[in-house]
């Protein structure tokens, strides 16, 4: 990417794609198009054409997406998967129509099966099953990954994919129903520390094995690949560590300060027993991340107080 090229962060205000505009800032690229919901609906191909036509940028860092945790994704499995597919398909499809120099789409490591090889490789895609309590998620995002592969094989087009793991830090999602795991456990332990609450309940039985990036740590690793990366097969992006959810707890209630008890709730879904990803190849890329967990959920909850609480 040039610095004057013109470049379309799609999903600007989540939580990735805010991260992915201050790597782009950082780095000096300043012709950058954004658009909110309101102004564009993604899910609408009429109007993700009619943009495209108009605006023709250069580059598209496609980073929106409905997101949730399991909660979410058990009982909304259709919404997943419909707004899910529909944007993606949109941009995607738009963005090569209009002659885009190339996109990059943002997946997730729930595409993987839920008994993959650990550490999970790259080609371990559609090996077994899916995870069932997010596999309308997964198989959106494994469609949105292959559609970018097939128009690659297809009509030569250098559209990539990137795979990142649990992903955490500023701008994410604090919904006391609809958030992921560690931004849950952030509200959950510190309205229980303003209240006074003697114990917190946690779903589960906490034994899952889950690994955890820093947003921004993932941002420089996606506008890394979209200079320096053109192959086919997608690209992990996470830590290569893991730590049980009880682990993650404590973590979480001893930065928050939390004194309390903490209880799990056993008829709760634990999902996918372990989930940690093969990064073997972004380190052979040149990428490596740099936030270690502990700081990362310091830098998480202050952002949490200022901005969400």
């Amino acid at each position: 990417m040039q610095k004057n090229d013109k470049i379309f962060v799609a999903g600007h205000r989540g939580m990735v794609g805010s991260a992915i505009v201050r790597r782009l800032r950082a780095l000096g690229y300043e012709n950058i198009i954004t658009r909110t919901h309101t102004e564009l609906d993604l899910t609408r191909q009429d109007a993700v054409e009619t943009f495209f036509s108009a605006e023709r940028p250069d580059y598209v860092f496609l980073a929106a997406a409905k997101v949730g945790g399991i909660g979410a994704n058990s009982a909304q499995p259709a919404d997943f998967m419909y707004q899910n597919m529909m944007l993606e398909m949109n941009v995607i499809h738009s963005a090569w129509r209009n002659g885009c120099k190339k996109l990059e789409f943002l997946g997730s490591s729930c595409i993987y099966p839920r008994m993959a090889p650990q550490p999970m490789p790259e080609s371990c895609l559609l090996t077994s099953a899916l995870e069932q309590t997010n596999e309308a998620y997964a198989l959106a995002k494994i469609s949105g990954l292959k559609y970018c592969e097939y128009l690659r094989r297809q009509y030569g087009a250098d559209f990539i994919s990137v795979m990142p793991t649990n992903l955490y830090g500023p701008g994410d999602n604090y919904h006391p129903e609809n958030s992921h795991v560690l931004p849950a456990m952030i509200r959950r332990f510190h309205e229980a520390k303003e209240t006074g609450a003697e114990s917190v309940i946690c779903w589960g039985d906490g034994s899952p094995l889950r690994e955890f990036l820093y947003v921004d740590d993932l941002a420089e690793l996606c506008v890394f690949l979209m200079n320096n990366y053109s192959d086919a097969e997608t690209v992990n992006a996470g830590t290569g560590k893991e730590l049980t959810i009880k682990e993650l707890t404590e973590l979480v209630a001893n930065t928050v300060g939390f004194e309390g008890r903490i209880e799990w709730d056993t008829t709760r879904p634990n999902g996918t027993p372990r989930k940690l990803l093969d990064v073997s190849k972004a380190t052979r890329l040149g990428w490596t991340y740099h936030t270690e967990l502990p700081e990362g959920i310091k830098l998480a909850y202050e952002d949490y107080k200022q901005n969400h609480c």
